[in-house]
């Protein structure tokens, strides 16, 4: 990921300080530290009347022409329930109801240094199956029996789900 050279908000260029306890970007003109979060996202471990877990295979990188869960990045104005919901959509045509919180992980990324993702599974859903949006292709898959997943985080929630399915 690029450091950052200029405060977003009087495009003054950023110095780096010493402040709360870390070493910081900060505007000094502003006088506001700049503060560098995660990027949230959001994604759904969907399974089938006999366990299988829904992948689908990204048609972009990074990791293109692995699998992973349906998911993507949480918009502005948008719940994680909500983001997780419509990437379904525009992934699988698949719409569900979400069963549960899986839980909350980061995940490194070279483009956005860190993901905070936040995973939900989903047990019931309708619709016709369709690969789309950023996805070449969708299919479920038996747990025991899975493809390399591009995700360690994507592989930590199918791992919860087949816990709390237990």
């Amino acid at each position: 990921m690029q450091k950052k050279l200029f405060c977003p908000y009087c495009g003054l260029r950023l110095i780096e300080k010493f402040y709360e306890n870390r070493n910081r970007l900060f505007c000094s003109h502003c006088n506001n530290p700049i503060y560098e979060n995660p990027t949230p996202a959001a994604c759904l471990v969907v399974t089938d009347d006999q366990g299988q877990v829904l992948l689908v295979q990204r048609s972009v990188d990074p990791h293109k022409g692995m699998w992973c869960l349906p998911g993507g990045f949480i918009e502005l104005g948008e719940s994680p329930e909500t983001a997780a919901l419509r990437e379904l959509y525009e992934e699988t045509g698949l719409t569900g109801r979400i069963h549960k919180l899986l839980g909350v992980t980061t995940n490194p990324s070279q483009l956005y240094d860190s993901v905070l993702l936040v995973g939900f599974w989903i047990t019931a859903y309708s619709g016709n199956l369709i690969a789309g949006d950023d996805a070449c292709d969708a299919a479920f898959f038996p747990p025991a029996n899975l493809p390399e997943i591009a995700f360690e985080s994507h592989l930590k929630f199918i791992r919860s789900m087949t816990t709390a399915a237990s």
